[in-house]
């Protein structure tokens, strides 16, 4: 942060809190783990501090990952005491999914910065167009696959999810409600999911950038502690606020916002491509 002037880091630093208090929200009220807004918040924040190209991508996704593993286990949680958690699938789903998560770092160690973007934008646009669209002509069938189209599931839930650094809830909420799960409870379970990919993602984001030169001297490989840490304090304390939302909504309005919000996110990084 050297040539940072008291009003430029102040900037920085409400940046980070605020974004902390947004991933908190979204975590509880999506199942999302927030990182769609965490992401692009440290892509911005690791531009203004000139982190090199090469590595502000993957940096942001990596720290992402990190943020969401407290918040994850708290929206979880919250969602578990409500009973709308298929604790079932999640088991069925925690070895597939951390492979998944595996291959994702090893593809971030020697990825192009853009493939992260381009991830970002396919899976956030078709899972936007399947809500807003009411899911009408979007439904694959009544209930779920069997054990090995639902271990398919898991592995590319987890390829996707650390490679966007959102913890996987948007992929498992589209494989959910396209099998005719509730949008409660396919957000519920999400939920969940975010941790399976979240506490795996980020350890191997530390391998995947461990060495890399242009890593700043706080980080850890491709996460870093200093984002990590200004922004969990407000993330922890809005997540409940996201899940008490979550069960208040009815289940268009939800699945209308969810829309919404993954649109603006898909816009913002067509944007950061093209500018």
């Amino acid at each position: 942060m050297d040539g940072l002037d008291a009003g430029t880091l102040a900037t920085l630093v409400a940046a980070l809190l605020a974004a902390g208090a947004v991933v908190g929200v979204l975590a509880g009220l999506f199942g999302v783990g927030g990182g769609a807004i965490s992401v692009p918040v440290f892509f911005e924040i690791f531009g203004m501090l000139g982190y090199p190209e090469a590595v502000r991508m993957p940096l942001a996704v990596g720290t992402s990952l990190a943020v969401i593993i407290p918040t994850a286990i708290v929206s979880a949680r919250g969602h578990y005491l409500r009973g709308t958690v298929d604790v079932g699938l999640l088991k069925l789903w925690a070895v597939p999914v951390v492979l998944g998560v595996a291959a994702g770092s090893l593809v971030a160690r020697y990825a192009n910065p853009d493939l992260f973007k381009l991830v970002f934008i396919a899976v956030s646009a078709v899972i936007a167009a399947r809500l807003l669209s009411g899911g009408r002509g979007w439904k694959l069938r009544d209930g779920l696959p069997g054990r090995a189209a639902l271990r398919v599931y898991g592995v590319v839930i987890g390829l996707l999810g650390s490679l966007m650094g959102v913890g996987g809830g948007a992929m498992s909420n589209l494989v959910l409600t396209l099998h005719g799960v509730p949008i409660h409870n396919a957000v519920s379970t999400s939920a969940g999911v975010g941790i399976l990919i979240s506490i795996p993602g980020a350890l191997g984001y530390m391998a995947a950038g461990w060495g890399k030169p242009g890593l700043p001297p706080d980080a850890i490989g491709y996460v870093s502690l200093l984002a990590f840490l200004v922004t969990i304090p407000t993330s922890m304390l809005t997540t409940r606020l996201g899940v008490r939302l979550a069960h208040a909504l009815s289940r268009r309005a939800l699945e209308v916002a969810f829309g919404l919000f993954l649109l603006a996110v898909c816009a913002r990084f067509v944007a950061a491509m093209i500018w």
